[in-house]
């Protein structure tokens, strides 16, 4: 595939994802370093979507170490257990949060945040790696991005 993404912004947002889809699976096909997959993965959700910021947090000795991202500079390293990507960690399951600022203990990386999605992807049983997306809009994520985000962190999970 060419590095070109066919989307309408102008299309719903499940319709978006939709499209988005099965462009992720050509683009990580056959491309065995995860720093490439990951960076074109955020690349492709910011530019279908425009989030505010979307990257990923990567597990190295027992901390999320930032990794591949699209948007403003972000926190560097979230300590197991903190925020909401050390929760989603955690927890091992996603979190929709639809207000940073009612979350215990959320680590405001940029004060602009308002809404964030957080999901984990697994290797061998264990979290490798989370997907956080921020929204600069309050409750701006739902199901249809959970179960779409969800799809794509198990194309993740299929190049790990």
């Amino acid at each position: 595939m060419a590095e070109e993404l066919i989307i309408s912004t102008s299309t719903l947002k499940d319709e978006r994802y939709q499209m988005l889809l099965p462009q992720i699976k050509e683009l990580v096909n056959g491309e065995p370093d995860l720093i490439a997959n990951l960076s074109n993965i955020a690349a492709a959700l910011k530019q279908s979507f425009n989030f505010f910021w979307v990257g990923f947090y990567l597990v190295k000795e027992n901390q999320l170490v930032l990794g591949p991202f699209q948007g403003p500079i972000a926190c560097t390293r979230i300590d197991f257990g903190k925020g909401v990507c050390g929760t989603a960690w955690k927890e091992r399951k996603s979190i929709l949060v639809p207000d940073v600022n009612k979350f215990p203990g959320h680590i405001a990386c940029s004060s602009a945040s308002k809404s964030e999605i957080v999901l984990p992807a697994f290797k061998n049983n264990d979290v490798a790696l989370v997907l956080d997306v921020d929204s600069d809009v309050l409750n701006d994520f739902n199901s249809i991005d959970q179960k779409a985000l969800e799809e794509i962190m198990r194309i993740i999970e299929s190049v790990l």
